[in-house]
């Protein structure tokens, strides 16, 4: 309890010391036609977690060659992303950098997606190692980039990793592994001191801070990390494969719908927009808190569905098929979402007695 503490208040003072430190940098948010704020916001979330982190695990932690390979990538990722949040690197620039620390995890770390479990009925299913790399390259940039396009609204990005941070957490408390389910206790520890500047609490709007990529980078390459030491050792599982599907459900639908549709209009999969789940939300009537409530529950259901399948032992291609079958509803009701609603409300309208 003491280090959960020393976490959140490190954290909260860490934001508030780096928050003066961006603005004598410029290192801010300008609102422009796609983001809608007033004034200047401080981009520190990333870098006041990470430094949070890594000073809360060097004294309560034993440094372990993985801790330390972990903490050398995600220096790395946190110095990219401030410098694409200061200047805006290209995204060729910044997938080459994914592909790289990808590749430092699979050659260094022996940390790739080499199992896929019972998907299928039948054997559980071993991927060959040139196809287990390119999987593990292809997941490290999905994960990166899917927990980066969800920071759209206030507290977006900081409540779906938390909903993650708590089912992995869970996971690894009921597997045993204390360490790693203490540390997805510290992350979220690290991250509500932001969620709570980020919205305006307790002080106010003149106090408010972004994430900015560096943090949502971080954020990404941290889940994708855990989840491959959860899931990729066949001997001592803490979760199935797929259950990891379950665990970031929503920015993972929310990634590959967007694409999808830009693809289908003829436009880069990587061009910025306000086409993601929460402008819909918002375009549909709802408040930016209500849009903030209405999807972590979302990712909420979805992660307590991958728990409960793990603690109930339910037939692994079973819920690859229902999660398959989800996704597939997604992602017709998203791409339909404005026929949808006009007929609803039209339906609506036919019906009023007055």
């Amino acid at each position: 309890m003491f280090t959960i503490l020393f976490v959140f208040c490190l954290s909260f003072l860490n934001l508030f010391l780096f928050r003066k430190f961006a603005k004598k940098i410029g290192l801010v948010d300008q609102p422009n036609e796609r983001k809608h704020h007033d004034g200047q916001i401080p981009l520190i979330g990333g870098i006041s977690i990470f430094s949070t982190l890594i000073m809360t695990l060097t004294i309560f932690f034993p440094i372990s060659d993985s801790l330390l390979l972990y903490l050398s990538c995600s220096f790395i990722l946190i110095f990219i992303g401030l410098i694409d949040d200061k200047i805006d690197l290209s995204f060729k620039l910044r997938l080459l950098v994914q592909i790289g620390i990808s590749l430092v995890m699979i050659l260094i770390g022996h940390k790739s997606l080499n199992y896929l479990g019972f998907i299928v009925p039948g054997e559980a299913l071993h991927l060959p190692i040139y196809v287990s790399y390119g999987l593990t390259v292809f997941a490290v940039i999905g994960a990166i980039n899917a927990f980066n396009m969800v920071d759209g609204i206030d507290g977006l990005l900081g409540g779906l990793s938390s909903v993650t941070f708590a089912a992995l957490g869970y996971m690894f408390y009921l597997s045993g592994k204390s360490d790693l389910a203490i540390f997805c206790v510290l992350f979220v520890s690290a991250i509500v001191p932001y969620v709570l500047l980020n919205l305006g609490f307790p002080f106010g709007q003149r106090f408010k801070v972004f994430m900015g990529d560096a943090g949502s980078m971080f954020i990404g390459f941290t889940v994708i990390w855990l989840l491959i030491e959860a899931s990729q050792n066949d001997v001592n599982l803490t979760i199935s494969p797929v259950t990891a599907l379950w665990f970031i459900a929503v920015p993972l639908m929310d990634m590959v719908s967007i694409m999808f549709r830009r693809i289908k209009k003829g436009q880069s999969p990587f061009k910025p927009d306000r086409e993601h789940l929460h402008h819909i939300c918002q375009r549909l009537g709802m408040s930016s808190r209500l849009s903030l409530l209405f999807i972590c529950l979302m990712s909420a259901i979805m992660a307590w569905i991958g728990v409960w399948s793990e603690v109930n032992d339910v037939n692994e291609s079973i819920m690859f098929l229902l999660f398959i079958m989800i996704f597939a509803v997604y992602l017709y009701l998203i791409s339909h979402i404005w026929r949808i609603t006009t007929f609803i409300r039209k339906s609506f309208k036919s019906t009023d007695p007055t």
